[in-house]
């Protein structure tokens, strides 16, 4: 971010997202990331190369599964990179409101900001009525568990590297975002909830919750890491 002393990077997963994937790496604000990375995540599309034509450094995973994009982009981050942002790579999120996630870390007021879209107002029909209610259930479980109230598992987030690296985050798949607030509690990490708006996709459907297959492994997937990490 412009003005910021701590070099940041923006995370980007992306599967078959060639026709919106260049317009949301050229509308990341020019100077606030010192590289952007597309995890492509086994694209048949040409997302890969869209996107490294709009300027984002491009790194492979075969692997299909958001947790294994991320965890493969994450390998790939230069040294010198102290905050890392995550967003989806379908329009969904304004790359502009990551500003609201970084400042709070560079501030040192927080280790760990999601992007709550709850608090934010999503736009109508962007989260549709199993995703509000899978959201609903596994924040409350989470405040039950670990006595943090979350509104969000909203994939729009950022992170100080150290504490990042301190998570040692191992899903692979649909687990990811809720592993990350958990073991964020578990490690004592500070964290910060900011509202950022949250629109309907800009083109194709949502490869978890717009389709039934997809919200049921998903929501199976977030209640065995609430159990995993409940006895580990």
């Amino acid at each position: 971010m412009t003005g910021s002393s701590q070099a940041a990077a923006l995370i980007i997963p992306a599967l078959n997202e060639a026709p919106v994937i260049g317009e949301t790496v050229r509308r990341v604000p020019a100077g606030w990331f010192r590289t952007v990375i597309v995890a492509d995540n086994g694209s048949t599309d040409g997302t890969a190369e869209v996107a490294a034509a709009a300027g984002a450094e491009v790194v492979r995973q075969a692997e299909r599964g958001y947790g294994a994009a991320c965890l493969q982009a994450i390998a790939a981050l230069p040294r010198e990179i102290a905050i890392v942002v995550f967003m989806q790579a379908d329009g969904s999120e304004d790359p502009e409101e990551a500003g609201k996630l970084i400042a709070p870390i560079v501030d040192e007021r927080a280790d760990l900001v999601l992007g709550s879209r709850v608090m934010g107002g999503a736009e109508q029909g962007a989260l549709l009525p199993h995703q509000r209610f899978g959201n609903w259930l596994a924040t409350r479980l989470i405040h039950w568990f670990w006595g943090w109230r979350y509104t969000d598992l909203g994939p729009f987030r950022a992170i100080r590297r150290e504490s990042l690296d301190k998570l040692a985050m191992r899903d692979r798949n649909y687990g990811w975002t809720i592993e990350m607030q958990v073991r964020a509690l578990k490690r004592g990490l500070r964290v910060m909830e900011v509202p950022v708006s949250y629109g309907v996709r800009r083109a194709g459907t949502n490869k978890v919750s717009g389709n039934w297959k997809g919200s049921l492994l998903a929501g199976y997937k977030i209640l065995a890491v609430i159990g995993r990490e409940l006895i580990a």
